[in-house]
C-alpha cells in the first residue's frame, strides 16, 4: 500500500474519536486486492468491525445508501481523486 496514501492513520483516529462500532470500506477496483489488508489494519487498531463493500465504486455519486439499516455507523470510501468529506458527527 506504500504507493498510495490512504490516510489510514486519520481513519483510525476518527473511528476511535467517534467510538465507531461498525465501518464499511468502499474501494475502487484497483485497491480491492488490498481490502483485506486495510480491514485488518483498521480492526487491529480500533474496536470497530470492518465490512468490505464489494459492489461498484465509480465516483462520489456511487455509494451504498442503505448501510445504516444493517448497522453501519461510518462509510469510508476511497477514490482516485481527492474529495473533501465531512466525518459523521455523534
Amino acid at each position: 500500500m506504500s504507493e498510495y496514501d490512504l490516510e489510514l492513520g486519520r481513519v483510525v483516529a476518527q473511528i476511535k474519536e467517534q467510538e465507531i462500532k461498525t465501518v464499511c470500506i468502499q474501494l475502487p477496483d484497483g485497491l480491492k486486492p488490498k481490502a483485506k489488508e486495510i480491514q485488518e489494519k483498521i480492526e487491529k487498531e480500533t474496536n470497530a468491525n470492518v465490512l468490505i463493500w464489494i459492489g461498484s465504486n465509480y465516483g462520489a455519486c456511487d455509494f451504498p445508501t442503505e448501510l445504516s439499516k444493517v448497522g453501519v455507523d461510518l462509510l469510508v470510501a476511497w477514490g482516485h481523486s481527492e474529495w473533501r468529506y465531512q466525518w459523521k458527527e455523534k
